[in-house]
């Protein structure tokens, strides 16, 4: 496994997680979290994933060759969450292949965020997510170091977690 930068010409394999990824929230009955459809049949998502990509640090994980995982990092957070007044490295988006579940690509996307944040002197990580269903996502942050920091109800009118982690 391998973890490489990327840019606006991984649009594709990064909306192709993002489906992969919708349809597996689907088949366990989370339909709240991003709907049922796939994001590369929804213009205003295509068109919203590749701002991110564009005015972001897109990193892509590759295993042997194929992408399997995707993250998103900027010095902004979102739009729907309060800045803070330091410096800091935000995890705009995280995405990883079902298919490759247990292979800890994620984790090794947040720890690349990590030494990204450190060699860039930023001495603070934030992430939101899904705060709804039984709260596996929020979990999912906190057993990788995360801590919870406050509480948001988004635009679709879903509950999100803000998380942070002081490096």
């Amino acid at each position: 496994m391998r973890i490489r930068t990327g840019d606006e010409s991984d649009l594709t394999a990064v909306l192709a997680l993002l489906d992969e990824a919708t349809a597996w929230m689907v088949s366990r009955g989370n339909t709240r979290q991003w709907g049922t459809e796939p994001w590369s049949d929804q213009p205003k998502k295509v068109d919203r994933t590749r701002e991110l990509i564009t005015t972001g640090e897109l990193w892509i994980t590759e295993l042997d060759g194929a992408p399997v995982g995707a993250m998103i990092v900027s010095d902004q957070p979102m739009p729907y969450v309060k800045p803070v007044d330091e410096p800091e490295l935000y995890v705009r988006m995280l995405v990883t292949s079902r298919r490759h579940a247990g292979k800890r690509i994620g984790e090794q996307l947040l720890a690349k965020a990590r030494s990204e944040a450190v060699a860039k002197g930023v001495s603070l990580m934030r992430v939101d997510c899904f705060a709804g269903g039984a709260g596996e996502l929020v979990r999912y942050y906190e057993r990788n170091g995360f801590q919870r920091a406050g509480t948001f109800t988004s635009i679709q009118d879903w509950p999100g977690q803000v998380l942070s982690m002081r490096l």
